[in-house]
């Protein structure tokens, strides 16, 4: 990860759920967290680093993304109004 704009701050537990502990993520990586668990899933079973790449979806999306260059980052289309 480089610093600056591609970092997010992950709460291992939501803040919703109590959690305070976070830690530096990259953007891309924070957006298909909170894309594939929701927030109770997070709590509840995936709470951990170790956890979280654990998880098939993450674990493939980590494989596949490590293969990206540190600054790489994207935008998701948004859906045009029709």
């Amino acid at each position: 990860m480089v610093e600056g704009t591609s970092i997010d701050r992950h709460h291992w537990v939501p803040r919703s759920h109590g959690g305070r502990e976070q830690s530096a993520m990259h953007q891309v990586c924070h957006r298909k967290v909170h894309a594939v668990l929701t927030e109770a899933e997070l709590a509840r079973a995936y709470a951990t680093p170790e956890a979280l790449r654990a998880h098939p979806e993450i674990a493939r999306f980590v494989a596949w993304v490590q293969r990206k260059p540190a600054t790489w980052n994207t935008w998701h289309r948004k859906l045009r109004r029709r």
